[in-house]
């Protein structure tokens, strides 16, 4: 039964799929919207007591109940100035070394970092050997996106691709999925090294925001799109460790990298639960 549902995928309309779904959940549809917010709640058995509103009734949408903020002080984020801030709730899919230009995927498969940050080896090159991680984050799970550390962001690079399921099972069996997936990509400087944050699309992921850019995608391009960003004046973009830097609407996976000898990842396992702010790696200098 497995396998078959990963061959589906190839013949699924992912894009198509994703975008009608994306309008449903756009869609303020009175007590339909209440109801399929309250079905979800129940399927996935969703922590309201963490939402800043917790009654289901109040969100017009979907994608306003699904991507929304949490009360203040639910996630402390950890203030030691050498620790690094998980930046979502999620699981650990794979984390540790990037070797030379590969990342670790799953069992047999791995897949191409420049690939993965849309195919520059220019962008690529300081982050070869260095760490990376990939969380996955369930429907259950809050989504948006945080920094780890005080960042300066430089590029943002959209690419274009699939839109493969990233949960487990898939995982497992596509090769190169994190790096065939559409996805948005972004690169930061930070007082320490250089950092990437790269959001993976998926299936019937109505959309990937960030705080400066808004809504990247839909509508879906099909050419890689670069953005560069000065270190001054009105278009810079300077974030805190801790502040939010995007999100998606309806859930996918984060795959953050570092450039070699920045940073230690904490002691952490494929299946292990995030939360944001609590400890995820530390400066080695």
């Amino acid at each position: 039964m497995q396998p078959i549902k990963v061959s589906l995928q190839y013949l699924l309309p992912k894009h198509a799929l994703s975008r009608l779904v994306g309008k449903l959940a756009a869609a303020q549809a009175g007590f339909l919207t209440t109801w399929l917010i309250k079905l979800f709640i129940k399927q996935f058995k969703v922590d309201m007591e963490e939402a800043q509103q917790p009654n289901p009734e109040k969100y017009k949408s979907f994608n306003e109940f699904f991507t929304r903020p949490l009360k203040e002080g639910v996630r402390e984020i950890v203030e030691d100035p050498q620790k690094l801030a998980h930046a979502v709730d999620g699981t650990v899919s794979q984390l540790g070394d990037i070797e030379a230009d590969r990342i670790f995927q799953a069992k047999g498969h791995d897949y191409s970092l420049t690939t993965l940050l849309g195919g520059d080896a220019e962008l690529a090159k300081p982050f070869e050997g260095g760490k990376f991680a990939t969380i996955y984050l369930s429907p259950r799970d809050y989504h948006r996106i945080h920094m780890p550390m005080d960042g300066q962001l430089t590029d943002m690079v959209y690419v274009p691709g699939e839109l493969f399921s990233v949960n487990p099972l898939t995982t497992a069996h596509v090769p190169g999925l994190f790096a065939r997936n559409e996805r948005v990509v972004s690169f930061f400087d930070t007082p320490h090294g250089k950092m990437a944050l790269v959001l993976v699309g998926a299936t019937i992921v109505a959309s990937i925001e960030t705080k400066w850019a808004g809504t990247v995608t839909p509508p879906t391009g099909k050419q890689v799109q670069r953005w560069q960003y000065p270190a001054q004046g009105n278009n810079a973009v300077a974030l805190k460790k801790g502040e939010e830097m995007g999100l998606f609407k309806l859930g996918s996976t984060i795959v953050a990298v570092f450039e070699p000898g920045m940073v230690e990842l904490e002691n952490m396992q494929p299946g292990d639960v995030t939360r944001l702010g609590q400890p995820f790696a530390t400066l080695k200098s």
